[in-house]
């Protein structure tokens, strides 16, 4: 069998899904060769091979495993979106909150969408590219490529992408510029949506069926709905670096002959995992996580319903019966400060990838535009509200919840600040939105963005990388900026943190290709360099 580069490696890794569990720290060249002697003809024939590299994929677009998530994802996207904290002052407080980036904790990501989602779907379009009767997989691997691998561009940059397993003559993998990463994403999604239309009405396949973890594949349409939901979220992703392509693709994703976007709460997007959440394990056996000021602040100030269906109430006597958050990138003593404040309800075991409701939302701002087939801002604006809330349960209370006109976020004070300066952020502070709920037609086109915004920021919780992604995007929702910074000036404390650096490994085993991605980034690599998309001056 074909031997591979590294930890881009194939066969061992992916066979790890079908027939044993592989550390992420054993000898990848090692695993190169199939110890089970078993063929992939062999292996395919009831399509368990493919179905478990897609049910490894699937997984790792948001890491099921606990360890990962919190490194990856909740001790970074989840905090500088402004929806969790942590309480613990990790590394001696000097950690991803307070600037200072640990080197073992952002290099996880590339463990998770490398070796765990793009080895295995790599190998599955291998496997099914030429066959006919396997092009719903093939469809169906590319667009859990682009949903795992745009994560990790709008997390770092440029990215290993077109050119993956294709080492050069000096055997190295290079790298796509961001914005050429973005231009395959949006040829991957046509390769995908070509096939699912072509496929509408038809039966789903045995190997579909088997394979899909969100949908159960009673058909087609739901993932057809899902990609164009996604083209149109990396379409206004790039709207301000390059608003000429960012409206061609917004609005093939929106022309209804391309199958639609997501519109009902059946649409929504979650990926059943294999264990328990693990933002159910960080925040209450690990006891890691707390609810974040920002979320205390907007739904607090908003007295949104769907604040008592993610969290409970504190229990710590200064702030007991409120539900109370903490901020990110404080000086925090000990554990033991911020403990019983307000805790994340138990989630399903279930990873939520999109909702519908970001759908409404994404066309709400595609109608502010203008862009063909949006349809009207408010109404989709509302019908994004209306879908948070009925996803909740609530839907009785959205009517009253859309016509208020006077509530706004609230002042965040902490009676436990161990710092001065981190405990209140007063009315009229620029670091508080003004931001109401009602829309309002009189208002300028910056200020309906934001509204937007915020409630899309509201719906698509816990997805912390959206989160982050849409903050430094369009600089909505205002999240409160960090108190302690220990970055040596290389990231603003205002805006704050741009971007991950690349791991210590692709310094080590890919240099050149990752010293040219730094040179594509036009900056350091720290986290205080921009992405392509994330223009620093924005005109709506």
């Amino acid at each position: 069998m074909k031997k591979f580069k590294t930890y881009y490696t194939l066969s061992g890794i992916l066979l790890s899904a079908f027939f044993l569990t592989i550390s992420c720290t054993k000898d990848f060249t090692e695993l190169n060769t199939n110890p089970a002697g078993v063929t992939d003809e062999e292996a395919m024939g009831d399509f368990a091979l493919v179905a478990s590299f897609l049910a490894q994929a699937q997984r790792a677009i948001l890491p099921e495993n606990v360890g990962e998530y919190q490194v990856s994802v909740n001790l970074s996207s989840d905090a500088y979106g402004g929806y969790l904290a942590a309480e613990a002052p990790f590394v001696g407080n000097a950690n991803n909150l307070t600037y200072a980036l640990v080197p073992g904790w952002y290099s996880s990501l590339w463990v998770d969408r490398y070796i765990r989602a793009m080895n295995p779907l790599y190998r599955v379009e291998t496997l099914t590219r030429s066959d006919e009767k396997m092009q719903d997989i093939f469809a169906f691997a590319k667009v859990l490529k682009v949903s795992a691998m745009h994560r990790t561009s709008d997390k770092v940059g440029p990215i290993i992408y077109s050119k993956y397993n294709a080492p050069d003559e000096n055997d190295q993998i290079l790298y796509d510029s961001q914005e050429d990463a973005y231009k395959n994403f949006f040829k991957d999604l046509d390769s995908a949506t070509t096939v699912f239309k072509s496929l509408k009405g038809k039966e789903v396949s045995a190997a579909m069926k088997k394979s899909d973890l969100a949908y159960a594949s009673n058909n087609y349409d739901q993932w057809l709905k899902f990609a164009n939901t996604l083209r149109l979220r990396l379409a206004l992703r790039i709207v301000y670096k390059d608003p000429t392509l960012a409206k061609a693709e917004g609005e093939k994703a929106l022309n209804p002959a391309n199958g639609g976007l997501m519109e009902t709460v059946g649409d929504n997007c979650f990926i059943k995992l294999s264990t328990d959440h693990p933002l159910n394990i960080i925040t209450t056996t690990w006891s890691d996580t707390r609810m974040h000021a920002n979320i205390e602040s907007i739904l607090g100030g908003y007295e949104d319903p769907r604040l008592g269906k993610l969290f409970a109430k504190a229990t710590d006597e200064a702030v007991q019966g409120q539900f109370k958050g903490i901020r990110s990138g404080i000086e925090i003593d000990a554990k033991s400060r911020y403990d019983n404040y307000s805790k994340l309800l138990p989630l399903a075991n279930k990873m939520q990838l999109m909702v519908s409701s970001e759908a409404w939302f994404l066309k709400a701002e595609a109608a502010l535009r203008g862009w063909t087939n949006a349809g009207d801002a408010k109404t989709n604006y509302e019908n994004g509200i209306d879908r948070s809330f009925e996803m909740y349960g609530l839907g009785a209370q959205s009517s009253a919840y859309k016509s208020n006109s006077t509530r706004k976020p609230k002042p965040y004070i902490d009676p436990k600040a161990v710092k001065a300066g981190q405990n209140d952020i007063k009315e009229g502070s620029p670091l508080l939105s003004t931001i109401t709920i009602q829309w309002n037609e009189a208002d300028s086109k910056d200020r309906k963005l934001e509204r937007i915004i915020t409630q899309k920021w509201i719906s698509m919780f816990p997805d912390g990388d959206e989160a982050w992604a849409e903050y430094r995007r369009s600089g909505y929702p205002l999240v409160f900026p960090v108190v302690v910074n220990y970055s040596n000036n290389t990231i603003p404390t205002v805006p704050g943190i741009r971007r991950m650096p690349y791991p210590e490994r692709e310094y080590n085993s890919n240099s050149t290709a990752v010293n040219d991605a730094v040179k594509m980034l036009g900056g350091p690599d720290n986290g205080g360099t921009r992405l392509w998309w994330d223009v620093e001056n924005k005109k709506l």
